[in-house]
């Protein structure tokens, strides 16, 4: 059983009553693991210190795949018999256009989901949800590919690959080495330590570190600031988790985001930089991608 398994496996053991969302997330992960959006991956190009890689980028993508995909995901949601997830199948009909939704996802542009789903009397939490998944087969293979480009000495808080916030850190192994992880791209980078992701607080007094009562099978704590009331969920481990998994072990440890909401602090919505995303058909382009001047 792969690490992404055991994952699975022990969310549907400890979530029962997640059952129905879990089995679109099984899906999703799935898809991950597959070698076709593998072309749709442009080659890196040089960025300036703080831009992420898929800033700029042109990615031209199979539509009908795409389609596929988000009727696949909106008919596993549907299962669950909800009311609010069964207007998506109506709403999502064969004259929606996907690459705009698959754009919005890329940019995390929520504003745009909404419009969406508000256009076709859809429920817009339902259709965010789902739409939000959409891009992750791509964003996998684009950290696959652009991994060894990251460079060590990336800062920022947010990821370097797709410029998501932060799910957790890691804190490994006996040198205590820490790093963020995407959920999104799975990508891992540099955490400082003592420096806010969010707002970049650096001193001591603005920091506070708070350990859920029962924080279950995670070794961890919540590093909070009292500047922003943004807050990161730090894991100890060995080693750092797989990138298949990032978004399962974020899911795990949501026990933790409640103790932390409990005591004020939040993570912010939307994504840590605003990504410019060019998303076109691979059929109509001609070309498998491009990068704008």
């Amino acid at each position: 059983m792969t690490a992404r398994d055991t994952a699975l496996h022990g969310l549907k053991q400890e979530r029962p009553e997640w059952k129905s969302w879990l089995s679109v997330i099984e899906e999703i992960v799935r898809e991950t693991a597959t070698a076709r959006w593998e072309t749709s991956v442009p080659s890196v190009q040089p960025r300036q210190m703080g831009i992420p890689l898929l800033d700029g980028a042109t990615l031209a993508v199979d539509t009908s795949s795409v389609r596929r995909l988000l009727k696949r995901l909106t008919q596993i949601a549907s299962l669950s018999g909800s009311a609010n997830i069964a207007t998506l199948e109506g709403a999502l009909n064969a004259d929606v256009d996907v690459l705009a939704l698959f754009n919005a996802s890329l940019c995390q542009d929520s504003e745009r989901v909404d419009a969406v789903a508000t256009a076709r009397g859809a429920d817009p939490g339902p259709l965010q949800a789902v739409v939000a998944l959409l891009t992750l087969p791509l964003l996998h293979a684009c950290n696959r590919r652009w991994a060894p480009s990251i460079s060590e000495s990336w800062v920022e808080g947010y990821c370097p690959v797709c410029g998501s916030w932060p799910a957790f850190a890691e804190v490994r192994g006996i040198e205590r080495s820490r790093a963020f992880r995407c959920a999104r791209c799975g990508c891992e980078w540099h955490a400082r330590v003592l420096s806010c992701p969010y707002c970049t607080e650096g001193s001591h007094d603005a920091h506070v570190s708070l350990v859920p009562e029962n924080g279950g099978a995670h070794r961890g704590a919540i590093d909070a600031c009292k500047r922003c009331n943004g807050y990161v969920k730090t894991f100890t481990r060995l080693q750092g988790c797989q990138p298949d998994t990032v978004m399962l072990e974020d899911l795990a440890s949501v026990h933790f985001d409640v103790a932390a909401l409990e005591q004020g602090y939040t993570r912010p919505s939307g994504a840590g930089y605003a990504l410019e995303v060019t998303v076109t058909d691979k059929g109509a382009a001609g070309r498998f991608f491009g990068w704008k001047a």
